[in-house]
């Protein structure tokens, strides 16, 4: 099964995961009260190996690039392969990507991270292998020097942003969240032919905003909306969608939800965004740090300020009638959110067990 998306890949999960599975879409009721919608689908990416989406994007797009690599260097020999290094620029999930597929690969790689990152963010990564690089400023910073070191080392860098919107590599990255979408396609017809109205997902650089705009958008109701949410402090895509073009936004960028503690969208991601007209909002702090409890307490899986944010956002915007009315909410809304990953110190997250909870599992895509 290839995917339905525009951002076309010519692989399939089971080529790189054994036993792959869907990850879980569940139905919480008490999220729509919450919401004052009718329905809240949760994706739980969590579930996913490594504990994130990330895996989608960043392992695949590695392994395609060292493909690439190896068939425009047809007289290479096992110790040139084992020389090569990959080199990549995280705030954490998708320098755990790329250095598990070069260690799946016996290949090298460096992950270039800003220097607050989780301390355990940065053991996972180094226990693939990789060797650390901590950046005295923000991940924008960190993506600027895994740049410079890619080109002055001869080293190839994985990226997943880009000022490029033909970047081969942030594309591939991108097509890879398209497994996501596939498996939505399947579960939300699994669940009656469900239609979302309104996707509230999360942003960094817009990458999986992006994916699911482009993979959805022929599923979704005549009147759907994708709503980017980010954090009032790196609010990077909302600047973009806003000026038409990716834009550095100015700041230390701190936030609680640390994985979307980003500067600059990726111009690939806004590309696509803009032709299906998102929308955006920024949350608080508070909210963001209200969203993993507000989850869990719904019956939701464990999670992150960063992996819940979709639900802050769509928490936020009903509560406020400006909001509401802006992003079209009512009383029949259907709301999709994804909860991108779970808490870094185990690999995966389980679901609470809930009465109020109605899991869509699927038998895996015939891939």
């Amino acid at each position: 099964m290839k995917s339905s998306s525009n951002l076309s890949r010519d692989w399939n999960p089971g080529d790189i995961w054994e036993g792959y599975q869907a990850t879980s879409l569940l139905e919480m009721p008490g999220l729509a009260r919450a919401a004052g919608v009718a329905r809240v689908f949760v994706k739980n990416e969590a579930e996913r190996p490594l504990g994130n989406f990330k895996v989608l994007g960043g392992m695949a797009a590695a392994l395609r690039a060292i493909r690439r690599h190896a068939m425009n260097s047809p007289n290479a020999d096992g110790a040139a392969h084992r020389r090569l290094r990959l080199v990549c620029a995280s705030d954490g999930n998708h320098g755990l990507a790329v250095a598990s597929a070069a260690q799946r690969a016996g290949v090298r790689a460096t992950v270039y991270l800003p220097h607050d990152v989780n301390p355990v963010r940065v053991d996972r990564i180094r226990a693939t292998g990789a060797d650390i690089v901590l950046v005295d400023g923000t991940y924008d910073d960190a993506v600027q020097c895994a740049q410079a070191a890619a080109l002055a080392e001869d080293c190839l860098l994985v990226p997943d942003t880009t000022p490029d919107a033909d970047h081969p590599v942030v594309k591939d990255v991108m097509a890879g969240y398209g497994v996501l979408t596939d498996e939505l396609i399947c579960q939300l017809a699994a669940a009656g032919n469900v239609q979302p109205t309104h996707a509230f997902i999360q942003a960094g650089v817009g990458g999986l905003a992006a994916a699911i705009a482009e993979g959805l958008h022929a599923h979704m109701h005549a009147a759907g909306r994708l709503v980017v949410v980010e954090p009032h402090g790196a609010a990077c895509v909302a600047r973009a969608l806003r000026e038409g073009r990716p834009v550095r936004i100015e700041g230390d960028l701190r936030t609680t939800a640390e994985m979307l503690a980003c500067g600059l969208a990726s111009a690939p991601a806004l590309e696509i965004l803009l032709r299906h007209r998102a929308q955006s909002m920024r949350v608080t702090e508070s909210e963001l740090e209200a969203g993993p409890a507000q989850l869990l307490a719904a019956g939701g899986p464990a999670s992150t300020p960063s992996g819940a944010a979709g639900l802050a956002g769509l928490l936020a915007a009903s509560r406020q009638p400006e909001q509401r009315e802006r992003c079209g909410l009512d009383a029949g809304s259907i709301v999709l959110l994804v909860v991108t990953e779970g808490p870094p110190d185990v690999t995966t997250a389980s679901t609470a067990q809930d009465t109020d909870v109605h899991p869509f599992p699927l038998p895996s895509p015939a891939y």
